[in-house]
């Protein structure tokens, strides 16, 4: 062990590969979402709203979404008519930015879950964190019959 140190050879490779981890270690940190999303924690990965409601969904909460992205769900409670849910994606305040709809892919006349699916365009929506809503299509404008699950996501 002591010719290894003793080296000059040897002790100029270990200086240059520990300058490599350094440097390394210092793109890292500065792109810690590409590198190390497990340390970024801007974004909110809690469901809101009736998040009972859903059963499942393909775009997780956290995720990073951009240009055309298509998605499946299953939703239970009566959030369908005519066929048609409602989708939106909102700014962190829950303001609307974009409006769109999806459509039901099992029978959707049943307060039981009901699939659905479709895609959404966020290309040109400001790029941070936002909402995918899921909202009951709700033709009586009665509140007290609207519904919303708020998916927290990143538009990149």
């Amino acid at each position: 062990m002591s010719n290894f140190f003793g080296s000059k050879l040897n002790s100029v490779l270990l200086i240059i590969l520990i300058l490599l981890m350094v440097v390394a270690l210092k793109v890292m940190l500065n792109d810690k979402a590409k590198y190390l999303p497990f340390l970024d924690q801007s974004q909110n990965t809690q469901i809101l709203g009736n998040k009972d409601d859903l059963v499942s969904f393909s775009i997780l909460p956290g995720s990073r979404v951009h240009g055309v992205t298509s998605y499946q769900g299953v939703v239970k409670g009566a959030y369908f008519f005519e066929a048609n849910i409602g989708i939106a994606i909102t700014d962190t305040n829950k303001k609307v930015i974009l409006q769109d709809h999806a459509n039901a892919t099992t029978d959707w006349m049943t307060s039981g879950p009901v699939s659905f699916g479709g895609s959404i365009d966020v290309s040109g929506l400001p790029k941070g964190d936002a909402y995918l809503v899921i909202q009951a299509d709700n033709p009586s404008d009665m509140r007290e019959n609207d519904k919303f699950i708020f998916i927290p996501i990143v538009i990149e």
